[in-house]
């Protein structure tokens, strides 16, 4: 969803439907900081970005959402190009996670995205060994999300504030190594005749409950 904003500073007429315009005034009343795009500034800013960040250089916004970026990861199994990916990573940078982890095919369908990769950092594991070496190295530990046997439910789970959170791909979940690699399980409460949720919706759950606890 976009955030359409009415009018640019100084009250310049936001372009139809989202966005904002030119810089009111002209070149002259730019403002002044390493952070403004200058294109942006003369031609208007149509980006998906809240108001804080218009006419800011894409760099600049990255820069800046890495001085305060949550110490939760995010990662997801990619062995059948899951079309869910992308909009995990939509979610990942909503809730501002530190990175989000593909694991296994190294390409994958970033329509879904928004073009919020540009602004979330993602990095690529091999295979699930080669991610959990990562973790490990790193002394994060794994959280796997699914509702299999034994999984505690997120509402009373133990949710470590520094972590990676795993998710699987829709339909078959995670694969034994990965949940293998985790030291806790845990899952979403369902209530309904449906054995499992969309993926995207399960990793958007389970960030927010994420910054519910931890987020200021």
């Amino acid at each position: 969803m976009t955030n359409p904003t009415p009018e640019g500073p100084g009250g310049s007429a936001a372009q139809p439907g989202y966005g904002v315009g030119p810089w009111p005034g002209g070149s002259d009343a730019w403002p002044v900081g390493e952070q403004y795009d200058p294109e942006l500034l003369a031609e208007g800013d149509t980006r998906n970005v809240i108001d804080r960040y218009r006419y800011w250089r894409m760099e600049a916004i990255v820069a800046d959402l890495d001085t305060h970026r949550h110490p939760f990861h995010v990662a997801i199994e990619n062995w059948q190009h899951d079309m869910n990916i992308g909009s995990i990573v939509r979610s990942a940078n909503a809730f501002l996670a530190d990175t989000v982890h593909i694991i296994g095919r190294r390409r994958w369908n970033k329509r879904g995205a928004m073009v919020t990769d540009r602004y979330q950092h993602v990095v690529h594991h091999e295979d699930v060994a080669a991610f959990t070496a990562w973790a490990t190295a790193e002394g994060i530990p794994i959280i796997a999300v699914d509702n299999v046997e034994g999984a505690v439910p997120v509402d009373r789970a133990e949710l470590p504030r520094s972590c990676v959170l795993l998710f699987g791909q829709e339909g078959p979940g995670l694969s034994a190594e990965a949940l293998a690699a985790a030291s806790a399980h845990i899952e979403i409460t369902q209530y309904g005749s449906t054995r499992s949720i969309n993926a995207s919706a399960a990793a958007a759950v389970i960030m927010y409950e994420w910054c519910r606890r931890y987020a200021s």
